[in-house]
């Protein structure tokens, strides 16, 4: 093997050091978690097992309305992130660098209009429209996410992909007049999400854990009925209950909260 000289040794380890991925130091507990709930999401089979059995409930109970006229149309009311599109790979980044969610960086994400999606999601949702049931987003998604949203919807064919039928959030992140504007002329015969507030009233403004696991247990007959939901491991308000839905806590803070409420098996 030919020797190289000092120098150009030094040089090229400079060069490798220089263009090698920076390694991110004490990553938090929490956005550890985080990159292995996008590991979960975008390589196991399981998560896209777990899909495809909502989405063919989802189908069981199109088949099933159709079959009951009614004097209103019927519609499906949708949330968007985690539901159709599969940000995981947005979640991915921040977490690997150890970084909070930021509204800028999710611009950012969504301005590019290539998130993937959800396994199950297309297939149902064109099948649902075959049947002449009109689709609903509500998505807490901003008003200027607007054009991105509905160009990574249109992407894939989504049906009513338009500004007539995308409902961003204004005013409020509660979802509850948005769906009541919908109920208005419309019989909404499922409600499919991956935040139990797509689902129900009863679940704004339940900031601890306790409380969503009541109204939960309550709503028990409804899931797999009419609501249909989506596995998402890696944020949503469980998370914020779990924090006490304290808005900037430090990743020490947070890793401090969740070896207090881990169970772990003691030695």
């Amino acid at each position: 093997m030919r020797r190289i000289a000092a120098p150009l040794l030094a040089g090229i380890i400079l060069i490798s050091a220089c263009s090698a991925p920076k390694k991110t130091e004490n990553i938090s507990m929490a956005n550890a978690g985080k990159v292995w709930s996008s590991l979960w999401q975008q390589r196991s089979a399981e998560y896209r097992a777990l899909c495809f059995q909502a989405y063919n409930i989802a189908r069981q109970r199109v088949n099933e309305a159709v079959r009951n006229d009614g004097a209103k149309p019927l519609a499906i009311v949708t949330d968007v992130d985690e539901t159709v599109l599969d940000n995981s790979p947005y979640d991915a980044m921040r977490a690997a660098n150890n970084q909070e969610y930021s509204q800028d960086t999710w611009k950012a994400w969504t301005d590019k209009a290539v998130a993937d999606t959800v396994p199950g999601a297309p297939s149902f949702f064109k099948y649902a429209a075959s049947k002449g049931i009109t689709v609903f987003y509500i998505t807490n998604r901003s008003e200027n996410e607007r054009a991105s949203t509905l160009k990574n919807l249109q992407a894939y064919g989504f049906p009513n992909a338009d500004d007539a039928h995308l409902l961003l959030r204004q005013n409020s992140s509660s979802k509850e007049s948005r769906r009541q504007t919908v109920l208005s002329t419309y019989n909404i015969v499922l409600l499919c999400g991956d935040n139990l507030p797509d689902f129900d009233l009863l679940y704004d403004n339940k900031p601890a854990e306790q409380s969503r696991q009541d109204v939960t247990n309550r709503l028990r007959k409804e899931f797999g009925s009419r609501y249909i939901i989506i596995p998402n491991p890696a944020y949503g308000d469980w998370e914020n209950a779990l924090f006490n839905n304290k808005n900037g806590a430090s990743g020490i803070q947070k890793d401090s909260v969740m070896r207090s409420k881990l169970k772990v098996d003691k030695q």
